[in-house]
């Protein structure tokens, strides 16, 4: 994962378990967990990741 420029979240809890946002050059958004970098990763585009971050603010994600 070294071709992304990781970026730590504002909302860390104590420790390593952090959730890291990275972008590629292709436009593509890659989360990455921090206790397991090179593990589980994430890729979606600005737009998806945008309307997500835009429901759980509105707390619109009831199942």
């Amino acid at each position: 994962m070294s071709a992304y420029a990781r970026q730590k979240s504002s909302y860390c809890a104590q420790g390593e378990a952090c959730v890291h946002i990275a972008a590629a050059r292709t436009g593509a958004i890659a989360l990455i967990e921090s206790g397991d970098p090179n593990g589980a990763i994430l890729h979606t585009r600005t737009a998806a990741l945008a309307a997500l971050l835009h429901a759980v603010k509105k707390d619109t994600l009831h199942g």
